[in-house]
């Protein structure tokens, strides 16, 4: 009945928008295609998709198709990868995805001596997850997620790292830079900075300034984090980050950090992983590595990472 082939279509005709391209991108003629959809619509007495002039619509079966594929497939493809790998003598790739825009400095550190203790093992780093790893890691893009916000769901399992206090930061020579904290009434007339991560998922508005009901002058993004700490130096507003980020990379910055609150904001990062994968023993190994570094020691990165590290 359904087989993995269909699966394969179902997912090419929805991602390449035409039997015809489909049919190119599985190296299949359009005829075996399409004669194979229809032999499957036969067999399940119900169409898979309608034609509407010279493109095609899901039926609320063919999305049922198109659901499954998209849960079955990536799990095969990472199957058979990792057989493949082992059948070459290879070990595989360890996939990490980001949800920590700060954390990246820190992972670096986890990452040069890991390639070092597993040689057969490569290390992906992904960035591109702001708040989407969750997903990322139910569909097997990634292997690991690094994130401050875990969601305890079934089939997942989280492990805390490190600890670390989120701290509002400031320019020297700014007015609460002597305060041994700081309220949120006081960032009224502020203009925030922040990564491009919406306020819902900021600590700086969840933990602080929303219970308050209080919201800053203004809000604005900046995405790399150098530019964010030399904005905020040069007295154009301030931002919340972790209180060792600031140590480690805004050493020769004139910037203060303030506890946020008379206790202060205290966060953890964890590592998610797949349940089914937590005991695969290169994987274990990197979780308990990153247990081991030491976030406060400033990074000295010996040439410009790139997106991908490979030993």
């Amino acid at each position: 009945m359904l087989e993995r082939i269909h699966l394969s279509i179902v997912r090419e005709v929805d991602r390449q928008g035409s039997l015809t391209a489909a049919a190119d991108v599985l190296c299949l003629t359009q005829s075996a295609l399409s004669h194979s959809m229809r032999k499957l619509e036969q067999q399940l007495g119900t169409d898979i998709w309608l034609r509407e002039g010279r493109s095609l619509r899901l039926t609320p079966a063919g999305q049922a198709v198109l659901a499954l594929a998209c849960r079955v497939l990536p799990q095969l493809e990472q199957a058979e990868s990792q057989l493949a790998q082992m059948a070459r003598g290879e070990r595989g790739t360890l996939r990490v995805g980001m949800e920590c825009h700060p954390c990246y400095q820190w992972l670096l550190k986890v990452v040069d001596p890991y390639l070092a203790a597993w040689p057969d093992v490569d290390v992906d780093v992904k960035q591109k997850f702001q708040f989407g790893g969750i997903g990322a890691l139910f569909g097997y893009e990634i292997d690991v997620l690094v994130t401050p916000d875990p969601l305890f769901k079934p089939g997942l399992h989280f492990e805390p790292v490190f600890d670390y206090e989120q701290v509002l930061v400031v320019a020297g020579g700014h007015p609460l830079a002597g305060a041994r904290h700081v309220l949120p009434r006081q960032l009224a007339q502020e203009v925030l900075f922040t990564y491009p991560v919406a306020p819902e998922r900021l600590d700086i508005f969840t933990q602080f300034l929303a219970p308050a009901g209080i919201t800053p002058r203004r809000h604005k993004t900046i995405e790399t984090t150098d530019i964010l700490l030399q904005t905020v130096a040069s007295g154009r507003g301030v931002t919340a980050l972790p209180r060792w980020l600031l140590k480690e990379m805004a050493p020769q910055l004139d910037l203060v950090p303030v506890r946020l609150g008379p206790r202060g904001i205290a966060k953890q990062i964890f590592l998610g992983v797949r349940e089914a994968d937590a005991d695969i023993t290169y994987l274990r190994a990197f979780i308990e590595l990153a247990r081991q570094t030491d976030h406060r020691a400033a990074a000295k990165p010996r040439r410009r990472p790139a997106a991908t590290t490979r030993g």
